[in-house]
Order: C-alpha cells, then structure tokens, then sequence
C-alpha cells in the first residue's frame, strides 16, 4: 500500500460496494482495502488490477473484520438484507463492525443505513431491510464511531428486474405496479452512488454525525411509465395498485414492499440538489434507460 489513508469497503466485488471502491481508487485521495468473501472472483481481480488492496473478509466472521479494519482510516459498509432476509442477522452484521470500528479508532465510517420505519411509525409499519440498518445506524451513534449515514433512495436498477413493465392481460399496453398513488418516489442508479460516497469522504467535516438522503430525482409512477413508453416505443401506464392490494398479491416480501411505499409515500428526506453537488454526473431515469434498453427485448 502507498502512503495514503486506507478506506476499507466492505462487500466490494457487490453493485454497491464495488461502485464505491472504483471510485475511491479514482480519486486517487484514498488507498482501498477491497474486502470480499472470494478474493478470487473476477470482479476481485478487477478491483486488483485497479490498484485496490483485496483482502478476503465476512461479515459473519469477526478476526476477519478485525484483521480487515486494523490500520484504517475509515471504512464503507454496505450490508445485504436480501442475501438472508433476516434483520436480525443484519443487525448483528452491523454492530459487529462499529464495536470494531470504535476502539480501532476509526475516523471515518460511511454506512449504506435506512430509516427505521418500524420507530418511526409507532409499529404501525414493519419493513425489515430498512428497520434492521436504522438500528445499525443508531447503534453507531450511540456508541461514538464517527460516521456518517446514507440513505439511497429505490434503484432503477429494480425496473429492469422486478418491477419490469407487464403486459395487461386484456389490453395492448403494459402496467408498472408500485404502490405510490400519485406521490413521487426517489430513485437513483446503484452504478452513480461511488462518487456520491468518494465527495463524502473527502469532506468529513460537512457529513460526519449526519444522515444523508441521496437521490437522482423523484417521479410519479405515471411519469415513471411515460419515460418508458418513449423509450421502448409501446404504452406503459400506471396500475394505480393500492398498498392493500399489493400485499395481498402474495410473492415473498409483497407486505414489505407494500409498506416500504406507505413510508415512501410520508415522503422521507431525500435531497436531490445534494445528490447532484456530490456527483455532478448522476443519471436521471430517462438516461438510466436509455442505457438499458437491451433489457426490454423480450417485452
């Protein structure tokens, strides 16, 4: 490693992690320690050849986040809800890391955290993968790491995958079924939140202690529609699905999602002019898919 401060991202050969660790290494401010369960991956190897130092780590495993964080400056953590889907599992992911960050004396730690719906709503509404990195987040806190957390708004990335159009069964167009009625839902491409955490650290005195809401823009679900309709050149509309409905359409996670956009619809911070000043070259949605179009050959 040269002389430079090292910052270790957790979960580099990931979308999230791995967008974050090649921007660091572009900025050239930073060395990164890359941690990954297989240092053997190509994406590893890519990271590698990048001038990142890749160390195989698990966040299951405590002498290898240890052995990972001793002599860091700082560190990106990501955790991966869906990987398990047990928010207790993600919780314990978490804090192992802040009880080691803490006495390691690290400066810096920017944590990829989400509100904790289930608090903030009184226990009117659970949503697991945003609840489990809101007690992360104030664990840290709590316990004095120096960290700032970022909240990402919905990947555009989920309507090339799960929230692909579909064709109405009795009509010619194709619907776009998202609970959000006519609020607008923050989104942001995974591929643009690199830079946004390299400005973060580059700035520690503006964003240490703060919770960061980022996000490309905020649409309508009917403007969602519109600009996949000019892309792909056949109507796509708003379902206009309601959370009640939604949830009962019965694939695994549907009463999560269902009430991640009740909480989406009380409108929690998410600044786009910020997101913007910390990479000036976000994608708004109509790029995103512009890029993407291969995607909705079969459609």
């Amino acid at each position: 490693m040269t002389g430079k401060k090292v910052i270790v991202v957790f979960g580099a050969t990931g979308a999230q992690g791995g967008s974050v660790a090649r921007a660091i290494l572009e900025s050239k401010k930073f060395a990164v320690r890359a941690l990954t369960r297989d240092v053997t991956r190509p994406s590893a190897l890519a990271l590698q050849d990048l001038g990142a130092e890749v160390v195989r780590g698990d966040l299951n495993d405590k002498a290898s986040v240890e052995a990972a964080l001793k002599g860091a400056y700082g560190a990106f953590l990501v955790t991966n809800f869906w990987e398990h889907q047990n928010k207790e599992k993600e919780v314990c992911q978490g804090k192992l890391v802040a009880d080691i960050a803490k006495p390691l004396g690290l400066k810096h730690v920017v944590y990829s955290g989400l509100e904790n719906v289930k608090r903030l709503s009184g226990g009117k509404l659970e949503v697991p993968h945003f609840d489990g990195k809101g007690e992360v987040e104030e664990y840290f806190w709590s316990i004095g790491v120096p960290m700032t957390s970022t909240r990402l708004a919905a990947y555009f990335e989920n309507f090339l995958t799960m929230w692909k159009p579909v064709k109405a069964s009795d009509a010619d167009y194709y619907t776009l079924a998202l609970p959000m009625g006519d609020t607008p839902m923050d989104g942001i491409s995974v591929g643009d939140i690199g830079p946004i955490i390299s400005s973060i650290f580059n700035c520690p005195e503006e964003f240490l202690g703060k919770a960061v809401g980022l996000s490309a823009e905020a649409l309508t679900i009917q403007q969602y529609a519109d600009i996949l309709s000019k892309a792909l050149g056949k109507e796509v509309r708003d379902a206009k699905i309601s959370p009640e409905t939604y949830e009962k359409l019965g694939f695994p996670a549907a009463q999560e999602l269902a009430n991640m956009c009740r909480f989406y619809q009380m409108k929690p911070d998410r600044d786009v002019k910020l997101t913007h000043r910390l990479n000036p070259r976000v994608k708004s949605f109509s790029q995103f898919i512009s890029e993407n179009l291969d995607t909705f050959k079969d459609i």
